[in-house]
């Protein structure tokens, strides 16, 4: 006879995101539908054609310039510091499981720290004329500039480590970097740990920041970002006739996953559950998902195959949602693909049109948002969504929250060469 299913809850939840550092302030400006859009103030913007984000502001003592502070630690660690502890906080796991050999760590981080002033100030002077670089003048001028822990700080997987040292932590380690559905990636893959018998519990989540300027720059570049700069708030609208591209934001996001038995037996609150997890590739293009949205399509099924439900108990969806004129029509129709004609019938939101685009973090901050939605039974707005694109016709939730019943949701992570993650999310209660 088959072993019982192992299943997994959300026991604890940190988040970091624009316009706030604590679960129930995020709650309440996304209800209320606030968006947290401004001007860029971190560093000068005026030569770039997109200059607004979702900043997290007055987190630390850092160079704005660099986002590095006086130990060394990159703005996107600091970041993830602050989720996991406010996660494990929340979840009262470390208290209660003082022999920590079967609690992992699984994280998607951002690209890196890459201080200017230590990169590109001795790249500057190494320049020998024609494509010529002088290598020993870029040593000498990089004793002086290169900060604390440099290579760390390019390396994404040593958060991930440096955060299980922290707190102790020494079951498997783990980081995960699939662009802008790692965060989802990060989640699921760490319920399969669980699920498979590698960890009891597992620090999962996604930190990112590309609030810098070589980071705005190269989205810039890509044509990716909204120009909409004389209003910031009015920038990000998923779904809209009107929209122009994505806002930049940063954050992290992180959950205290448990198998469910072990979770019980220490008397911690159940949050939520991982029902299911999927992952595809639309194998199309770099930068635009297949127009049919073929990878998002395969991830959510596969989804609800893990979980075991049909299409028809989905009650809400946390879309991926950007505010591109692609994306949004490819996730329209993959919903539409998934449900049938049902579709009309669910509610579909989009968190990104409050607080941007979170790039290699939105996954997992989203995923916190769906299990919020599944707690309080209510499902914040899509705002300024004012003239539908005839393209996306589905229920948006557009501008104004609303109370629902939702057993199960879907939070969808879409990303770069054509990854797909979509996440199946339970009520405790159910």
């Amino acid at each position: 006879m088959p072993a019982a299913r192992r299943r997994v809850v959300v026991t604890g939840m940190g988040v970091l995101a624009p316009g706030a550092a604590d679960l129930a302030t995020f709650w309440d400006r996304l209800e209320a539908g606030v968006s947290s859009v401004g001007p860029i103030r971190r560093f000068d913007v005026s030569g770039y054609p997109s200059r607004i984000a979702a900043e997290i502001d007055g987190f630390r003592d850092e160079d704005p310039r660099d986002g590095i502070d006086d130990d060394g630690a990159g703005r996107i660690e600091a970041y993830a510091r602050a989720a996991v502890d406010a996660a494990l906080a929340d979840s009262a796991l470390e208290a209660a499981t003082p022999d920590r050999s079967r609690v992992g760590v699984l994280l998607a981080a951002g690209m890196g720290s890459y201080g200017h002033r230590e990169v590109f100030g001795p790249s500057a002077s190494a320049r020998a004329g024609g494509d010529g670089f002088d290598w020993r003048a870029f040593f000498a001028a990089a004793r002086g500039t290169i900060r604390p822990r440099a290579a760390e700080r390019r390396t994404p997987g040593s958060i991930a480590t440096r955060i299980a040292a922290r707190h102790g932590l020494t079951g498997p380690v783990m980081a995960v970097m699939t662009a802008c559905a790692a965060g989802t990636q990060a989640l699921g893959d760490a319920a399969r740990w669980i699920r498979r018998g590698k960890a009891d519990a597992v620090v999962a989540g996604a930190a990112d920041s590309e609030l810098y300027p070589m980071g705005l720059a190269s989205f810039c570049l890509l044509g990716a970002l909204s120009t909409r700069c004389d209003d910031p708030s009015g920038a990000s609208r998923p779904f809209d006739r009107g929209r122009d591209g994505f806002v930049i934001g940063e954050g992290a996001g992180a959950l205290v996953l448990e198998e469910r038995e072990h979770a019980s037996r220490r008397g911690a609150r159940i949050r939520a559950e991982i029902a299911g997890f999927g992952s595809a590739c639309d194998a199309y293009r770099v930068t635009d998902p297949h127009p049919e949205g073929r990878g998002a399509v395969r991830a959510m099924r596969s989804a609800l195959s893990e979980g075991g439900i049909d299409a028809s108990r989905i009650g809400y969806i946390n879309a991926h949602g950007t505010s591109t004129v692609a994306n949004d029509r490819a996730e329209t129709r993959a919903i539409r693909a998934l449900l049938g004609s049902g579709a009309e019938r669910v509610p579909v939101s989009s968190t990104k049109s409050m607080i941007g685009h979170l790039t290699v973090a939105a996954g997992a901050v989203e995923a916190i948002a769906t299990v919020l939605t599944l707690e309080r039974q209510r499902i914040h707005p899509t705002i300024n969504l004012t003239s539908p694109d005839p393209e996306c016709d589905l229920d948006y939730v557009p501008n104004r929250s609303r109370r629902a019943s939702v057993e199960y949701a879907l939070s969808n992570s879409f990303a770069f060469g054509g990854q797909c993650a979509s996440l199946l999310l339970r009520g405790a209660s159910a």
